[in-house]
């Protein structure tokens, strides 16, 4: 078998630097200390790499930015807690080269026209929170730069993206609401149009197909604490006999848990609840939640390095970030 050349990750490895520094060092840029230069040079002598020179060309004709394109326009979107959380991750690692970091929120025509227009002066682009058959990506695919997806979108499955387990923790969020004897599990999950959404439900039919329970028990929201409220309301007018729910977002868990604590039903004894993330806000609802931890700030960092691996020539494999259960007081 022949052996693979060694890779910039490889080299950044054994050095013990980014591999936004490996390429600072590569292309001779500043902001590179000298014990950060030596390692990395004697990293490369050690492993024997030779730099790509497509990539090293590539590097000559660069913007100097990344987009991060989001598929809202929501003007209070930074104060949502998963996206903060994303952006944190994002720019933990674009602050480690000499990139600068574009943020456009793009799900109007107008906001799809800036989008077109910044790409003109990007080096690559990372996509977030995109819809079925979302503009975006035939933008983004058309302007021949590399492109990270966050998560996958509905309806086809990019080259390149960085996602979490989100069939598995749904399964695993419900699987522990059964078998805390549970038998009437209902579900508010996000729309149809996003792929994260189907990916929990299908989690949570999943692991009710299996211990033989209805998975009948369903309302659709949007991610949002109000819509989640709005959708614990329906759940409950609709199904009065539910015992547990699984809440795909812990945003939309706390506006469900304010409405089950004003209908009077005690949590977790009356009613179970499980959330998806475990943003700041899981940890501050009355009781605490119990959710599925999401690496969200570390799939920010992930596409990001991603998307400069791509840019510095490589062919990096997509991502799937495992989830984990955090038992608190809601179940």
């Amino acid at each position: 078998m022949t052996e693979r050349p060694p890779t910039l990750d490889a080299v950044a490895q054994r050095a013990g630097v980014s591999t936004g520094t490996v390429s600072r060092v590569l292309n001779n840029a500043q902001h590179v200390s000298q014990k950060a230069r030596q390692a990395v040079e004697r990293a490369i002598e050690e492993l024997g790499y030779v730099p790509n020179t497509a990539a090293r060309s590539l590097a000559a004709r660069r913007r100097g930015a990344v987009v991060l394109a989001i598929s809202s326009e929501d003007p209070a979107l930074t104060a949502n807690l998963f996206f903060a959380e994303v952006i944190t991750g994002v720019n933990a690692v674009i602050e480690e080269t000499d990139l600068q970091l574009l943020l456009v929120l793009a799900a109007s025509q107008r906001g799809q026209d800036r989008f077109t227009r910044v790409l003109h002066a990007a080096d690559g682009v990372l996509l977030l929170a995109l819809r079925e058959h979302d503009p975006l990506s035939k933008l983004a695919a058309d302007s021949g730069l590399p492109v990270v997806h966050g998560g996958q979108p509905l309806g086809h499955t990019p080259r390149h993206y960085v996602d979490a387990d989100n069939r598995g923790g749904a399964r695993l969020a419900t699987e522990h609401l059964i078998s805390l004897g549970r038998q009437r599990i209902a579900t508010i999950t996000g729309g149809t149009d996003q792929q994260v959404a189907l990916a929990r439900h299908l989690g949570y039919r999943e692991a009710l197909a299996l211990a033989g329970l209805s998975d009948k028990r369903l309302a659709h929201s949007d991610f949002t604490e109000s819509g989640g409220a709005a959708a614990m309301t329906r759940l409950l007018a609709e199904h009065p006999d539910l015992d547990a729910v699984f809440v795909a977002s812990d945003a939309m868990a706390a506006g469900a848990l304010t409405v089950l604590r004003a209908q009077g039903r005690r949590v977790p004894a009356d009613v179970a609840v499980v959330g998806f993330n475990d943003i700041l806000t899981a940890q501050h609802t009355q009781p605490t939640l119990t959710t599925i931890r999401q690496p969200i700030e570390a799939l920010g960092r992930e596409m990001t390095r991603m998307l400069i691996r791509l840019i510095n020539g490589e062919q990096p494999t997509s991502l799937i970030l495992p989830t984990e259960l955090i038992r608190r007081d809601s179940a």
